[in-house]
């Protein structure tokens, strides 16, 4: 941040210095002044405008917030610049008194002078000099203040998504994690060698879980790896009622998606779907490749039916976090087709 208001304070003075150097380098083309008279105004009049409008402009930054800008802010700009141009108008008549005590006047610079100048033409060229350069310095404010308001917003805004994103990905469902220990328990007493190959799996996915939460992307072959760990400990209370079938897309392994966005279809399939069923059904996943999206699906046996004691949180999730890394081109659908429930997500790969 210093760094930065370094920069700006440096490119202030730099603009103040040509600007107003330019400004005054008019007087070199006037032929009836001396060229003395000519250096010499030229130099008083640009370090004496540097000095008044940054005066001017320490009131500005100190009394008005532009962030917050009144009525009552105009009638204080227009207070303090008429008080500048005052200070401007009598810094210039103390300039010329200066000169006129060290050096002699030509006949033809009393002539021009007497010609140009007036007390009233030199207070009112005062003032609209000073007003010219505090329009543009509040419009430059202006503009550099919504400016820094657009960047923070965008920065607040990329602040929140993130931390809506690991949120979001922090939402493993609990309960299942506690039905697969419970279930691995019971399968000891059964077959050691398949619990352990159980617990293996379920060790397996919460070491996905939680080195996936710090990461927006992965690959979608790791999530089917994942998913095909949650099936086999699901199959684990569902036994043969739970069918679960693949085709994927082989151009689809690589495209980068949400970690645990598949596992969250499957859950969704096999809690609100298969486990209702009194003879079980089946899941299947699908990946489909397009030149602009691919397309996830998720099948499964049944009717659409979310109960009203359901929070819909894995839908929830689904939603937001399509919406928050996609936009608009990233959709959802839930329906039912045929007796079975389709959930498709479509993700842009372009």
């Amino acid at each position: 941040m210093g760094l930065k208001n370094n920069h700006s304070e440096i490119i202030f003075w730099l603009l103040q210095l040509i600007g107003w150097s330019m400004i005054n380098a008019v007087i070199f083309i006037i032929p009836e002044l001396s060229n003395q008279y000519k250096v010499y105004s030229f130099i008083t009049a640009t370090f004496g405008s540097i000095i008044v409008t940054s005066f001017f402009r320490l009131f500005l930054k100190n009394k008005i917030d532009f962030n917050n800008f009144r009525a009552s802010s105009i009638y204080e700009i227009l207070t303090s610049l008429v008080f500048c141009a005052g200070i401007y108008y009598g810094l210039f008549i103390l300039l010329e008194n200066i000169y006129e005590l060290f050096w002699k006047r030509t006949p033809e610079e009393i002539l021009w002078l007497l010609d140009n100048y007036s007390h009233l033409s030199t207070l009112l060229s005062a003032f609209f000099t000073i007003l010219v350069w505090a329009v543009i310095y509040i419009l430059v404010k202006f503009v550099l203040t919504t400016n820094k308001n657009r960047l923070e917003n965008l920065e607040l805004n990329a602040t929140l998504r993130e931390a809506q994103l690991n949120t979001l990905k922090g939402q493993v469902n609990p309960h299942f994690m506690f039905n697969s220990l419970n279930n691995i328990r019971g399968l000891m007493l059964e077959d050691v060698s398949k619990s352990r190959e159980m617990i293996t799996k379920l060790s397996e996915m919460l070491q996905y879980a939680l080195s996936k939460n710090t990461v927006d992307a992965i690959a979608l072959s790791e999530e089917v790896d994942m998913v095909d760990n949650y099936v086999a400990l699901a199959k684990i209370q569902m036994e043969d009622r739970l069918h679960y079938e693949k085709e994927i897309d082989a151009e689809s392994l690589e495209v980068i998606i949400p970690p645990m966005i598949i596992q969250l279809l499957v859950e969704n399939a096999a809690k609100h779907g298969i486990a209702n069923l009194k003879n079980g059904g089946k899941i299947l996943l699908q990946t489909i490749v397009t030149p602009t999206e691919l397309q996830i699906v998720v099948k499964n046996t049944g009717k659409l039916s979310i109960s009203e004691n359901s929070t819909k949180l894995g839908l929830k999730n689904i939603r937001q976090r399509l919406r928050l890394l996609y936009g608009p081109k990233g959709q959802f659908t839930l329906e039912e087709i045929e007796n079975e429930v389709v959930a498709t997500i479509k993700i842009p790969t372009t």
